[in-house]
């Protein structure tokens, strides 16, 4: 709410060390898991076999967080839709990785066709996006140059010693 009043938005530094355009692709693969969820649960429901309506009506349940979590202008008319969104935007991107591809796995255990396998690999894929972002940036060439060079010096200390005695 800070920066919205005091008009920081986009030159904000990123918190937890995601970029805009890494957000917006999280996002995305959010949106595009729910609408996967969405379509494969409902197909998944077209059958006898209970275990496959479980896996279904667990599926669509996923569509219905991810849209929660990643776009609540699509559930504007649900009225504690922005309270969730502003909490799963408060939790960290390991959290989100675990908690969304839990939720991918669960009904693929349940029951395993090309269906819910196919349908729930756009929702992990979000889990594994939030993941990478868990993990950080990738090191700059020059400090890993400098780690380089000093632990180089090191083994040199190190077998200097031994060839000494």
């Amino acid at each position: 709410m800070s920066a919205e009043v005091s008009g920081a938005g986009a030159a904000e530094a990123p918190r937890d060390g995601i970029t805009w355009w890494y957000r917006s692709l999280c996002r995305a693969a959010g949106i595009l898991g729910g609408i996967s969820c969405a379509i494969a649960g409902l197909w998944n429901c077209v059958t006898v076999y209970p275990v496959n309506i479980a896996a279904g009506i667990w599926m669509i349940l996923n569509a219905f967080v991810l849209f929660l979590c990643e776009a609540p202008f699509c559930c504007q008319f649900i009225e504690f839709a922005n309270a969730v969104a502003m909490k799963a935007d408060k939790l960290l991107p390991w959290q989100k990785a675990f908690f969304y591809c839990g939720m991918a796995i669960f009904p693929v255990i349940l029951s395993l066709t090309l269906t819910t396998f196919m349908g729930n690999a756009l929702a992990f894929a979000t889990g594994v996006l939030y993941g990478l972002a868990a993990l950080g940036k990738k090191g700059d060439a020059i400090s890993y140059a400098k780690l380089q060079q000093q632990k180089q010096t090191d083994e040199e200390k190190l077998t200097g010693g031994l060839e000494q005695k």
